[in-house]
């Protein structure tokens, strides 16, 4: 991949009723080109409209993927990878970090009626997770707009050293340090 190819990395930091989103615009090289933030509801389901509107918001042509930090971030508040590739028109991975056996019997804890069958009916349409070795680290990807085996290549180009593509591990970054400065406020 070409060094100056430019991916949206969106991650989360919550407390309260309010999760921080950050957007980082980071080229394969690693050299950081843009940030947008926002927020969603922790426990609601206004984070794929969110990240839309964070999308819509940079008005960057020039990212090619957007990678989004897990698929429940802000306790559950299920990102709907289909409906966020289609309205940004570029490939959507969802990388998380940990082995698990699915959210199916978490969200049944968590909820239930109709904000249960809304958060099932999302997951369920979401793609399977791929596992990616990374230099003996492991990470899992869903991805829509691209094929499996591509996603793969997306996540290692952009994933230099350790187990965190960069664009992932700089939004964290700074939706942490969003998060921490809107506390102070």
């Amino acid at each position: 991949m070409k060094s100056g190819v430019r991916a949206l990395g969106v991650a989360e930091s919550y407390r309260g009723a309010t999760s921080t989103l950050a957007g980082a615009v980071v080229r394969a090289d690693r050299v950081v080109d843009g940030f947008v933030f926002g927020q969603c509801t922790v426990g609601g389901s206004d984070a794929t409209p969110s990240v839309i509107e964070l999308f819509d918001r940079l008005d960057r042509p020039d990212v090619r993927y957007v990678l989004l930090a897990g698929i429940a971030p802000a306790w559950y508040n299920l990102l709907d990878l289909h409906a966020i590739a289609e309205a940004v028109d570029r490939p959507v991975l969802s990388v998380s970090f940990e082995d698990s056996e699915g959210l199916e019997p978490a969200l049944r804890d968590a909820f239930d009626g109709e904000a249960l069958a809304r958060r099932l009916e999302t997951y369920r349409d979401q793609p399977p997770r791929r596992v990616v070795d990374l230099d003996g680290e492991t990470v899992y990807v869903r991805a829509v707009g691209c094929s499996g085996s591509e996603a793969d290549r997306i996540v290692r180009a952009f994933t230099p050293e350790g187990g965190r593509p960069e664009p992932l591990r700089v939004a964290r970054a700074a939706a942490r340090a969003a998060a921490a400065f809107r506390r102070e406020l």
